[in-house]
């Protein structure tokens, strides 16, 4: 990708909100995923990072964490299989001794022209990947989570105001934030708290991967900061959820988006 995404600032200082903290993060190797693992590290927490194929992508982020003196655990698989979910919340747990923070993140989207394009497959895929694996890893990681402990699942500004190419993927992010209300409200009495973030338009791989050159030119020109995010604006927010800073937040969507869009 030319430029790159910004996944952290170099000014970014840590101040050990997370010290002593285990999470696992799906879809962790890239993009939103990478910068939540990296900004969890440098607040002292182990990291666990959920994802698909992308070796090198996979390595990459283990090396930076690294580079953070945490320690970071690859598991490689598809969250749409619940088997799978509950083998990597398992190892993670065997691997760190706890698990304090699901960060729910692993996300597809396919664009299409027209509704008439949407195929029962693509349709099935996208809704396992992005809404299916949400609960299953959720499901997974109920036994180990504790009082204090924190799920934050990725939802988007699509899933409050749809996107007319992305129909599928629109839909499982609305799903997404009634799920994060929905369990919130079933798990507050443990003492887990369940919140959601929603970005915008922002620069991640996901984005040249899914339009086309001219859209990917002017990707986040219409909201008010006439420009896309960087993953490194939206991962502060994962680390203010997971700490001890929003201990009285919980059923809640932080929107990022540079304002919100100006036109659909």
């Amino acid at each position: 990708m030319h430029p790159q995404p910004e996944s952290i600032r170099k000014d970014y200082r840590g101040s050990g909100k997370l010290d002593g903290r285990v999470a696992l993060i799906t879809g962790g190797d890239s993009g939103i995923g990478r910068a939540v693992a990296l900004h969890f590290a440098r607040e002292g927490a182990h990291v666990a990072i959920v994802y698909l194929d992308e070796d090198r992508d996979a390595e990459d982020t283990r090396r930076l964490i690294e580079r953070e003196r945490r320690e970071c655990l690859t598991i490689k698989g598809d969250v749409g299989d619940p088997e799978f979910c509950r083998q990597a919340v398992e190892q993670t747990v065997a691997r760190f001794g706890r698990l304090d923070v699901l960060v729910n993140n692993a996300a597809e989207q396919h664009t299409v022209e027209s509704p008439e394009e949407l195929t029962p497959g693509q349709i099935e895929r996208t809704f396992r990947t992005n809404i299916f694996a949400y609960f299953y890893m959720a499901i997974a990681a109920l036994p180990h989570l504790r009082k204090g402990a924190s799920i934050i699942n990725t939802g988007s500004v699509t899933g409050v105001r749809g996107h007319k190419q992305l129909l599928d993927y629109a839909a499982t992010k609305g799903a997404i934030h009634a799920m994060t209300f929905s369990l919130a409200q079933a798990l507050a009495e443990r003492g887990i708290r369940v919140n959601a973030v929603a970005p915008g338009p922002i620069w991640t791989p996901l984005i040249p991967a899914s339009f086309d050159a001219e859209k990917v030119a002017e990707f986040g020109s219409n909201t008010l900061m006439k420009r896309a995010g960087q993953p490194s604006e939206v991962a502060p927010a994962y680390v203010f959820l997971a700490s001890a800073d929003a201990s009285y937040i919980t059923g809640q969507t932080i929107h990022i988006n540079g304002g919100g869009h100006i036109s659909a």
